[in-house]
C-alpha cells in the first residue's frame, strides 16, 4: 500500500523553523541565563520570584517580546523587558541580547553589590567545636579543679 504525501508538508519540512513568537518564562529565563536549570527557573517562578507584567506568573506562561520581567535572582532584582524569545540556550553573549535591562534597575543593583563588597564578613561568635587552644584551657581549668 503506498502512503501519500502532502506536498505542502513537504515544502514546510524542507524550510527551516522560524523563530518562536512566543516560550515558556521558565524556558526564556534558562535560555536567558538568569538560572542554571529550567527546573531551578520553574521554582524561581512558581516561589514568586518572578513578576511578568507586574502580576505573579506560572512557569508556563507564554513570553512575547515587549513583557516587563522583575527577576530576582538572590539579594538582586532584575528588571529587565523582553527583547526576543528563543527556546535555545546559546552562549552569554547571545543572552544578552534576549533582554534589555532598565537603567534604575541597573543602579539600584550596581549599589546593593557595592553595600554587599562594603560591608563586613560575618565572623565567627564561638559556636561549634572548640579550637584547640580552647580545649587546652578546659582541660587546664578542669586540671586545676579536680
Amino acid at each position: 500500500m503506498a502512503v501519500r504525501r502532502n506536498p505542502a508538508s513537504a515544502e514546510q519540512a524542507s524550510q527551516p523553523l522560524a523563530p518562536p513568537d512566543a516560550v515558556r518564562l521558565d524556558r526564556w529565563l534558562w535560555a536567558a541565563r538568569f538560572f542554571k536549570t529550567r527546573g531551578l527557573a520553574a521554582q524561581a517562578v512558581a516561589g514568586g520570584k518572578v513578576q511578568l507584567n507586574g502580576a505573579r506568573a506560572k512557569p508556563a506562561k507564554l513570553v512575547r517580546p515587549g513583557d516587563a520581567l522583575r527577576v530576582r535572582v538572590g539579594p538582586y532584582d532584575w528588571m529587565i523587558t523582553v527583547r526576543a524569545v528563543t527556546e535555545r540556550r546559546g552562549s552569554a553573549r547571545d543572552a544578552q541580547l534576549l533582554y534589555d535591562e532598565s537603567g534604575e534597575g541597573r543602579a539600584a543593583r550596581e549599589r546593593l553589590a557595592e553595600q554587599h563588597k562594603i560591608a563586613p564578613a560575618p565572623t565567627y561568635r564561638g559556636k561549634g567545636r572548640p579550637t584547640k587552644k580552647e580545649r587546652r584551657e578546659l582541660q587546664r581549668l578542669e586540671d586545676e579543679e579536680g
